[in-house]
């Protein structure tokens, strides 16, 4: 997270007009070289910006192939990207401005640290900082997944694995939600080192373990069979690792995918279906498809 003891000169990029099945994208972009990203909903458009801090004038080269690639993957024309100086309490403050208390479904609130943390009585509070990435609850993917958790309650999963962890939203939830170890991992460093801040922020940091992995190539992972996996990731990799995931889910173990929109849904579930997964749910929210799958025991 962004320390707001920090003074010196910084950078912000903006990215304005983008549609919501694109935010993913862009968002994992910036983060190539921006240390903290947030997004914001642009009404009455319906389109979202999305803004990072870096510092001035990182990474020009790896930032523009990034774009690039998000806008390949996007299926959209390359936007312009804005950049001027910013202080950091400045922008922090936007982004806290844009970040609300969020109830999901009929088991999770998501509270941001900048508001009061009164009890809540039959929800689990999530608590996160409104300087952290792309992962705090607003967004339909992230939402169709705690919604799916919470259909599983009557299910002890004992093995759970949260893959491309991001701020560990879901990791945080199945952790209070079952009081049971949780691996969380990410390409990213960056998003493990939020992942190991929230666990403490939420008192899960003994259950909530965040580990830095590429995918399943990770030693950590290899040989491991999980009874239940979080994967909010993109359409496309999860389709490229559909055989992965199958071999890593143990029989009778649930794996909820999520990222992608109701237009792909069916190459997604395709692609896992051929290693023998069965679907059991499909929860759509605006144009996000989240699904729950199962392996046969």
């Amino acid at each position: 997270m962004l320390s707001r003891r920090r003074t010196e000169p910084l950078e912000v990029l903006a990215i304005e007009g983008l549609p919501e099945e694109a935010v993913p994208a862009f968002e994992s972009a910036l983060q190539t070289v921006c240390a903290t990203v947030a997004y914001f909903r642009e009404e009455p458009a319906e389109t979202w910006r999305i803004e990072g801090i870096r510092e001035m004038g990182a990474g020009e080269e790896e930032l523009a192939g990034a774009l690039a690639l998000a806008a390949l993957i996007s299926g959209i024309d390359q936007p312009a990207v804005q950049a001027g100086p910013i202080e950091a309490e400045g922008w922090l403050a936007r982004t806290i401005e844009s970040f609300p208390e969020t109830p999901i479904g009929r088991r999770f609130l998501i509270r941001p640290t900048h508001l009061p943390n009164p009890p809540e009585y039959g929800r689990i509070v999530l608590r996160l900082d409104a300087g952290m990435a792309f992962g705090s609850g607003e967004h339909a993917s992230t939402q169709g997944c705690l919604m799916a958790f919470e259909g599983m309650a009557h299910r002890h999963p004992g093995r759970i694995l949260d893959l491309g962890t991001g701020s560990a939203i879901l990791a945080l939830a199945a952790a209070r939600g079952l009081k049971r170890p949780v691996l969380a991992s990410d390409i990213d460093p960056w998003s493990v080192r939020v992942a190991r801040e929230n666990a403490a922020l939420n008192a899960v940091q003994r259950l909530v373990r965040p580990l830095l992995a590429n995918g399943w190539r990770s030693r950590a992972l290899r040989g491991q069979c999980y009874d239940l996996i979080f994967a909010n990731i993109l359409a496309r990799p999860l389709c490229a690792m559909a055989h992965q995931l199958a071999g890593h889910l143990a029989p009778g173990g649930t794996a909820i995918l999520a990222g992608l929109l109701g237009s792909q849904a069916r190459m997604v579930l395709a692609a896992h279906r051929r290693q023998g997964l069965v679907l059991e749910r499909r929860i759509n929210i605006g144009a996000w498809t989240t699904l729950v799958l199962r392996r046969r025991g």
